[in-house]
């Protein structure tokens, strides 16, 4: 058995990895797979590929090239949800800011430098014509502490996948006043430079396996009952989350790898552009 340790977010677009451990699927193919909960995100697992703690994550596309850029010695071997992500711009339910406008020169809460809710709070600003210079980060972590830091009025807003932070919204934590889309896919498949040459034909093993459950996930028998039970999520939620949600078992396309670089570039978070064969391997 080859033992490959993956990284992911506690979040619904994970349940065909679940689903395929559980099952044994990868034990089928001699795999042995432990997967690694990163609730703090983007930011979080991009430190443990860089320290060797996991050989593949599920990771946000935007931060995951940003951190490539900055030396980070992992590939993008796959794209993972090929749809956008929707994030839910959030407010705390007694804040003073009703809409999205009002949010201009506050303060958003990231998990961390480098994450997705970072680059993002700056590609939504830099879309509305506000003052990048202006944003004053809060680092939280993860959600549970951007919940206090809201309550709090550390922070002023905080950007997170719009259905997994519904539930908070339903019961008045926090308030939502906008959702911004990715320009790019979601979720890509980054995996270490040390497991790509130790752990090569393992890797493609466990591609192999991940991409007949996410071909045919949509197709289980009551999967929105399944993910709403998992998940702490409406049934209702769960149905039109899925409608909106495509699984991928291509690797990215590089006008995509170009788009992202160009939005970083502008906002100063790569200090260059480099050709496509930099952030992506062929497995």
């Amino acid at each position: 058995m080859t033992k490959i340790k993956i990284g992911g977010v506690p979040e619904h677009f994970n349940l065909p990895i679940h689903l395929s451990i559980e099952e044994g699927l990868f034990k089928n193919v001699g795999l042995d797979v432990e997967w690694i909960e990163f609730p703090g995100g983007t930011g979080a697992m991009n430190l443990a590929l860089r320290n060797g703690e996991i050989d593949i994550a599920i990771i946000l596309t935007e931060g995951i090239v940003k951190d490539i850029a900055a030396g980070n010695e992992s590939k993008i071997i796959q794209n993972y949800v090929s749809t956008p992500l929707i994030w839910g711009v959030h407010v705390a339910a007694n804040s003073p800011f009703n809409t999205l406008d009002d949010l201009k020169d506050t303060r958003p809460a990231i998990s961390r430098f480098g994450s997705g809710s970072h680059v993002m709070a700056y590609v939504q600003a830099k879309k509305l014509n506000w003052n990048t210079q202006a944003i004053n980060c809060v680092v939280v972590n993860n959600l549970d502490n951007a919940i206090q830091s809201l309550s709090k009025g550390e922070a002023d807003y905080f950007m997170w996948e719009h259905y997994t932070t519904k539930p908070l919204v339903d019961s008045n934590i926090f308030r939502r006043v906008s959702d911004f889309p990715t320009p790019w896919s979601s979720f890509v498949i980054a995996a270490t430079s040390k497991a790509l040459a130790d752990k090569q034909d393992a890797i493609s093993s466990f591609l192999e396996v991940l991409n007949t459950k996410t071909s045919s996930f949509k197709n289980i028998n009551e999967v929105d009952v399944l993910l709403a039970k998992r998940y702490n999520q409406k049934l209702e939620d769960i149905k039109t989350w899925l409608s909106k949600t495509e699984w991928s078992q291509d690797q990215l396309p590089h006008s995509e790898i170009e788009d992202v670089q160009n939005h970083l570039l502008e906002l100063d978070m790569i200090d260059k552009k480099q050709d496509v064969s930099f952030y992506l391997t062929i497995i």
